[in-house]
């Protein structure tokens, strides 16, 4: 793999833990990297980091705030190189048992989010004619999920708007990939209940490590997949094979 050494690195919703696995290899293998989430407890979580990581109060759904972390970065270091637009929300039920509220609720946190990154560092990515954006979707927008109807309608977005961003954005040479993870032990699922209700349909019959999507997020961020574009990669142990 290229080495990220200096890339200048925005991780969103870094508090969790697949967030926080990729703020992490990101900053072991040398990237700048800028963690943000709406957790106040982020800054204690990356304590052993130092200066490798700089953590940032951010809430993913405000215009305002995209731009100020955009501002932040661009006058600190001059570039942003590399988006990961990791922050999500996982509140699940079926359709019935899904009201205006809870429907927005996901919308917001995981697809405008989305959007607005995207749409904040584009300008920035486009004048430098590089950069790598890497949206987290998820296998649950790939295919029907019983049970988790806002949250699947919300990532099935991610993917279509990685796909347009994505050859928008390839004539100034900035990349747009998604990554579709499966069932990862993160506390997003964190009951026992709810990882054994999926790790029978896993062929690989295990849960994912966090970490194990960082790689991959890093591999998408680094110039070894320069003419990988609009694509969306499973981490799921065979889930959607």
């Amino acid at each position: 793999m290229q080495p990220l050494t200096g890339k200048v690195t925005i991780v969103t919703g870094a508090a969790g833990g697949q967030g926080r696995a990729e703020a992490a290899a990101f900053a072991a293998a040398g990237a700048i990297v800028v963690a943000t989430d709406i957790r106040p407890d982020l800054q204690d979580l990356f304590a052993e980091a130092g200066p490798k990581i700089t953590c940032l109060r951010h809430d993913v759904t405000s215009e305002a705030d995209w731009q100020r972390i955009v501002d932040a970065c661009l006058d600190r270091w001059g570039r942003i190189d590399v988006l990961v637009n990791n922050a999500g929300i996982y509140k699940p039920a079926p359709m019935l048992d899904t009201d205006g509220a809870l429907y927005d609720l996901h919308l917001n946190v995981n697809a405008r989010s989305v959007f607005l990154g995207m749409r904040a560092v584009a300008k920035p990515m486009s004048e430098a004619r590089s950069g790598a954006i890497i949206n987290i979707a998820s296998g649950a927008g790939a295919k029907g999920t019983n049970g988790l109807f806002a949250y699947s309608a919300s990532k099935w977005a991610v993917r279509g708007m990685t796909r347009s961003a994505a050859r928008e954005l390839a004539p100034f040479r900035v990349r747009v990939n998604a990554v579709l993870p499966g069932l990862i032990d993160t506390p997003m699922v964190s009951t026992r209940a709810g990882k054994e209700a999926f790790i029978d349909q896993v062929p690989l019959g295990r849960i994912g490590e966090p970490e194990e999507v960082a790689r991959l997020v890093l591999f998408l961020a680094s110039e070894s997949d320069s003419y990988i574009t609009g694509a969306e990669i499973t981490v799921d142990g065979g889930y959607m094979a």
